[in-house]
């Protein structure tokens, strides 16, 4: 699997959006984002559908509504991100999950398998 693209700062906004409540309408996440960003419902649904042209949303439709949702797992998304930072940084190894266990987004589950996936992707850079 490829890396997710990496978010700008309003796309992680509305990622956090769906990881918190799960799949949403245009509607739904605009409400939901009203205090933070003050997006227009034009701007909102601008926004999911260049997020989804970058592959990070999906959309379906529920009874005639768009209904869009993330189309890369939580973890993917933030271990991109962290690979990235890593690379930024040049650091040798992993950045350890375990640094996220105060986080109120990510669980204990998911920092696990962050660790995991970091450490898989390092042990293949390693091998290649």
């Amino acid at each position: 699997m490829t890396d997710p693209a990496v978010p700008t700062d309003a796309e992680l906004d509305v990622l956090k959006t769906f990881w918190r409540d799960g799949p949403l309408s245009s509607r739904e996440v605009q409400t939901r984002l009203a205090e933070g960003l003050a997006w227009s419902s034009s701007t909102t649904r601008t926004v999911l559908e260049r997020m989804r042209a970058k592959g990070m949303l999906t959309r379906r439709e529920v009874h005639g509504v768009a209904v869009y949702e993330p189309s890369q797992p939580k973890v993917a998304v933030i271990g991109g991100l962290m690979r990235r930072l890593g690379e930024l940084l040049e650091v040798d190894g992993p950045i350890p999950a375990a640094a996220f266990s105060g986080s109120q987004l990510l669980s204990e589950t998911d920092i696990a398998a962050l660790e995991e996936a970091l450490a898989a992707k390092v042990a293949g850079r390693e091998e290649g």
